[in-house]
């Protein structure tokens, strides 16, 4: 089930509590989020009221280019000053737009494969001025991107819907936990948390501090306790409370740490077996400003998990955008969620057209 930026079940909490949040704890709130009313969406968006013949949906598309600004104006200045006074399209306009694809972290694999396209839709007579390029691009990255698009998996026949977070130190992954904790709660969904990184200093009590601001329960045991104890306790906690999902949260790990990628392993091992199906999503936080390293990590982890998606995040503090693109195109892994910034509502469901239209639409 998706939900909208615009959309909520569930009133938000009052803006005294949420400036309370925000400034009591300024080194965690950087990736929280809440949801906010329609009358201040536009304030969040461009900063004065929306006109109201503007469309939710137009909001959100204003809101997204906002915050790609970077990815934005790192690839489309670069393929405006390419194209302009061109006449013609030729090997060098060709040679010099494959730089710059590459140079905007889309990769060598996805590059290869979007010039393909363009040279072959140009010998096809398809393509006949250079300004139609930019067109061209970017429904060859709508393509990419709309192949593997699927939605957050939280209703299932036999709940808890079991969601299961990975990825590496630093990347966001408790914050990113919290703030999906508090939009599944407003869209009246009862949640719990399994603190299953028992190996980071203080790891429990961040995410305990998150889940008392968010309102949920937490399933803990001690620093340096078994994670696939926890998460077994977690999955019989969820069945006797009746709970709707349930988020486990996951020690950092390289991806190229053995011992590490086993536990996970165990992780999922357990889950299977103490609840059918589960987990049923195994999402993998990136930080996107790590670029084309992020390709090593997903692939990595997906070989050893079985990854069903991707939780993009800081991708409004980078001009590395595509490599949302690179991935997907590389490993078929779809895009759940992104993280778009460091107020509130910043982690939203990943739609391939608005962000095709956010990074090429002027």
């Amino acid at each position: 089930m998706r939900w909208k930026f615009w959309e909520r079940k569930q009133p938000p909490p009052s803006e005294d509590t949420l400036n309370q949040v925000v400034t009591s704890e300024p080194q965690l709130i950087a990736e929280a989020d809440v949801e906010v009313p329609e009358e201040e969406l536009a304030e969040v968006v461009v900063g004065e009221p929306e006109p109201e013949t503007s469309s939710p949906r137009q909001g959100f598309l204003r809101f997204l280019k906002e915050r790609l600004t970077k990815t934005r104006l790192g690839l489309l200045r670069k393929i405006d000053r390419l194209l302009s006074g061109r006449r013609t399209i030729d090997a060098d306009l060709f040679d010099e737009l494959e730089e710059v694809l590459i140079s905007s972290d889309l990769g060598v694999q996805t590059t290869t494969r979007i010039m393909q396209d363009l040279q072959q839709s140009a010998a096809e007579q398809r393509l006949r001025q250079p300004i139609e390029i930019r067109a061209h691009l970017k429904q060859s990255l709508l393509e990419i991107l709309d192949v593997s698009a699927e939605e957050l998996r939280t209703e299932v026949a036999q709940p808890p819907a079991v969601i299961l977070l990975v990825g590496v130190n630093g990347v966001g992954k408790t914050t990113t936990i919290a703030k999906l904790a508090y939009q599944l709660k407003h869209q009246g969904k009862k949640v719990l948390l399994a603190a299953a990184d028992t190996f980071r200093a203080a790891a429990i009590e961040q995410l305990q501090e998150w889940a008392d601001r968010v309102g949920v329960e937490v399933i803990k045991h001690g620093a340096g306790a078994d994670p696939a104890a926890v998460v077994y306790d977690t999955i019989q906690a969820a069945k006797a409370r009746r709970v709707d999902v349930v988020i486990v949260d996951t020690a950092g790990r390289l991806h190229t740490k053995v011992n590490l990628m086993e536990e996970c392993k165990k992780i999922k091992r357990v889950l299977a077996r103490e609840h059918e199906g589960a987990p049923h999503e195994i999402l993998l936080v990136l930080d996107a400003t790590v670029g084309q390293n992020g390709v090593a990590q997903a692939r990595q982890f997906h070989e050893t998990l079985g990854l069903t998606g991707l939780v993009m995040t800081k991708l409004d503090g980078t001009a590395k955008g595509g490599i949302v693109v690179s991935i997907v195109n590389e490993l078929k892994i779809p895009v759940k969620l992104i993280g778009v910034g460091e107020k509130l509502p910043d982690l939203q469901p990943f739609d391939p057209t608005v962000f095709a239209e956010a990074l090429f639409d002027d």
